[in-house]
């Protein structure tokens, strides 16, 4: 249902096409080997290569810097223990060996016959597992990496249709305090729900019968399956604006052969917005993101994918900036005038 949404006064509208436009002459899959964290281990010629974002740690925290302690390193260590230790999360394949003192029942295939009502039923378990917000497409598969991490092709059989994508919402006065530690423990709680939510998701599918494959980052691009999904519009920070939590929130997804019916995409005035308010490029320490007015298809990293018409991030100083501070950063999420509306 179309609303208003409380900061820009405009109103949030589904759309029958995406809000996003791809010059297809040029467009390619993009090799997940090329994003930030790939090119630390293939890309000889980046800036950061073969450089942790932690290699600085020892000396930064016996620096004394407030938000910079050992303690405060050691919270955002354990914060990241469920997404980075459970790797059934991300299985493709069902899970096994449960550490329980029954076996559990087999039960026949359930039979989806209003693939609307299944829908319906998928968001409310997604946001009970605690998803905060849930969208659902047929999966375009341009926006399927072309291979993963490791170099392999990514083939996903034609069985599946549909995405579902959750965001999970982050605690905003947390955000505000980075690139401390503190805002850093929150951006791995973040990534740790969305592990716990989307393996949820994946089994409750499967237990129906039917068949799963969880990710985070991994597999296929976010943030273009999410605006597919109905959950936001791109904005000038290269993130997704939701107009429930603005850009503060992680994302995670999930294909299936589930029979589903997929939601439209929304609009309400990201990009009219983003041409005038230039306030994460205004406060990013990085000097990462462009304050141009409009839009355009250059790139400024190996990190941008072309033929997308958007604000290109210079991930090169991003994340040379996240080696430099020891962690993560968070600035333009928690300057964005959408994040400041968010009430938790």
């Amino acid at each position: 249902m179309d609303f208003m949404h409380p900061l820009t006064r405009m109103r949030v509208e589904r759309v029958d096409e995406p809000p996003y436009v791809i010059d297809e002459r040029v467009f390619r899959k993009f090799d997940q080997r090329w994003n930030a964290f790939g090119r630390i281990l293939y890309d000889r010629e980046a800036p950061f290569y073969r450089r942790g974002m932690y290699d600085k740690i020892p000396d930064i925290v016996i620096s004394g810097k407030e938000g910079y302690s050992r303690i405060d390193f050691a919270k955002t260590m354990g914060a990241w223990t469920v997404h980075d230790f459970f790797h059934g999360a991300f299985s493709w394949e069902p899970l096994k060996d449960p550490n329980a003192v029954m076996p559990r029942p087999i039960l026949d295939k359930y039979v989806v016959e209003d693939p609307e009502w299944m829908s319906e039923r998928v968001k409310e378990v997604a946001k009970l597992y605690g998803a905060s917000l849930v969208g659902i497409c047929e999966l375009n598969r341009r926006w399927l990496y072309s291979r993963d991490i490791n170099g392999d092709e990514i083939m996903i059989p034609e069985e599946f249709r549909y995405a579902i994508v959750m965001a999970v919402r982050m605690n905003p006065e947390a955000i505000k305090k980075t690139p401390s530690f503190d805002a850093c423990t929150e951006t791995a709680l973040g990534y740790s729900r969305m592990a716990f939510v989307v393996s949820c998701l994946a089994e409750f599918i499967r237990s129906l019968g039917y068949k799963a494959i969880p990710m985070g980052n991994d597999t296929a691009l976010s943030i273009p399956l999410a605006i597919d999904a109905g959950l936001g519009e791109l904005g000038r920070n290269g993130l997704l604006i939701t107009p429930e939590y603005g850009p503060c929130v992680r994302i995670c997804k999930l294909f299936t052969d589930l029979p589903l019916k997929p939601d439209k995409p929304i609009r309400f005035g990201v990009s009219e917005f983003c041409r005038g308010c230039k306030l994460c490029a205004q406060m990013c320490e990085a000097g990462a993101i462009m304050d141009r007015d409009d839009p355009s298809f250059e790139i400024f990293s190996p990190c941008n994918n072309r033929g997308i018409l958007r604000w290109a991030v210079n991930h090169d100083k991003c994340y040379s900036f996240w080696v430099e501070n020891g962690g993560d950063c968070s600035t333009c999420i928690a300057v964005c005038p959408f994040t400041s509306v968010f009430l938790i």
